[in-house]
């Protein structure tokens, strides 16, 4: 009797193409994305690993998430706590723009984003909305 083995590979991402094929973003923007959705759920987030990773200055990721923010894919909350007093801000990334941060300005079409899980960005909260579940990133 024969025997088959399937050999499988590891490391994979599966995302929304949306972002990719968005001509209103830079490549930089869209490579941070695209690297941000790929990243494990427990991987700490701050805008100084982010630059590690990608040889790029902090400033150059802040211009990024910026850029993500005004497009519609990453959206912001003040924290505050029990007294009012401002807590960390929590940052949500889409795989697709949402309504009302500008993207419906540039004609994105808009779709039921799904979360991913938590994550920290140095002394910012911010949080995935991907296919399936939330997280703060």
């Amino acid at each position: 009797m024969a025997v088959f083995r399937v050999e499988r590979n590891k490391g994979y991402t599966v995302m929304s193409n949306h972002h990719l094929r968005n001509k209103e973003l830079t490549l930089k923007t869209k490579g941070l994305l695209s690297q941000m959705l790929s990243l494990p759920e427990d991987w700490d987030y701050t805008l100084a690993g982010l630059s590690y990773i990608n040889r790029e200055s902090i400033d150059a990721i802040r211009t990024a998430i910026w850029e993500l923010e005004k497009a519609g894919y990453i959206t912001r909350r003040q924290g505050r706590d029990d007294k009012g007093k401002m807590t960390a801000i929590e940052y949500t990334i889409y795989e697709q723009p949402q309504p009302g941060n500008g993207s419906e300005r540039n004609g994105a079409t808009h779709t039921k984003s799904m979360k991913k899980s938590s994550r920290t960005i140095s002394n910012t909260t911010f949080s995935y909305r991907t296919a399936a579940l939330t997280a703060t990133v």
